[in-house]
């Protein structure tokens, strides 16, 4: 199976067990887990992900396996092979540049480019792709502040930490949204925050209440689940 005959539901699946498998991963070093190499997705998660049923997985996921792109294990789950692992970075990174060219380049606001950026990934050719990396200046970062992966899949990596984290009185630098809907996202901006914003925590409620942080020299009140959903790279 080439690439280029790759299906959508095919490329959404791959890129789907990918994210699933970072936010493992990702949990895993929170806990300070040594051993990734094993987590596995569930069939359940791909499933709540892709918004299909469990069998429609299972089917999916032994066609990609016979393919060589997972490694599916009944009751187990999966996880991506190398060569499934190449393919997701591939789409993350024609995904991330998509976005990144309709925000700079033709006026999107940041929360609509994901659902354009997931029907154009799958039609515009490599060619198109790297004509965009080179008018945006081969960009290492996204409009929600991704990392975009390069030709080889490497990204750059940050040492970041959700705002609600981020210890009182240590000045940082917004750097990534995560926030999982438009509405989240869309108040994230609208409280002021940008990707290189200057912030500091001045106080904070405690059981997950809300913190008093400067923002770019402005006092203000923010909810700890909003600061959650933003990462900060500390300042030397």
């Amino acid at each position: 199976m080439s690439n280029e005959s790759l299906s959508a539901s095919v490329e959404n699946f791959i890129k789907a067990i990918y994210g699933l498998q970072q936010e493992l991963e990702q949990e895993a070093s929170l806990q300070d887990s040594k051993n990734t190499q094993e987590l596995r997705v569930s069939t359940n998660a791909v499933s709540v992900a892709l918004e299909i049923t469990a069998p429609s997985v299972t089917d999916m996921a032994k066609r990609l396996m016979e393919n060589g792109l997972i490694d599916y294990r009944k009751y187990y789950g999966m996880r991506l092979t190398e060569k499934g692992t190449a393919l997701a970075l591939r789409l993350v990174r024609r995904h991330r540049l998509i976005e990144l060219y309709l925000v700079n380049e033709l006026g999107y606001e940041l929360h609509e480019v994901h659902d354009e950026a997931e029907e154009l990934e799958h039609t515009i050719s490599d060619r198109f792709v790297e004509a965009i990396n080179t008018k945006l200046g081969n960009p290492q970062f996204d409009p929600h502040g991704d990392p975009i992966p390069n030709e080889e899949g490497l990204m750059t990596k940050r040492d970041l930490h959700p705002l609600s984290q981020l210890p009182l009185a240590t000045p940082a630098q917004v750097s990534r949204f995560i926030a999982h809907d438009d509405q989240m996202l869309q108040h994230t901006l609208d409280r002021g925050f940008q990707l290189n914003s200057r912030v500091e925590v001045i106080a904070r409620d405690p059981y997950e209440g809300p913190l008093t942080i400067q923002l770019d020299g402005t006092e203000t009140i923010i909810g700890y689940t909003l600061a959650e959903s933003i990462l900060v790279e500390v300042l030397s």
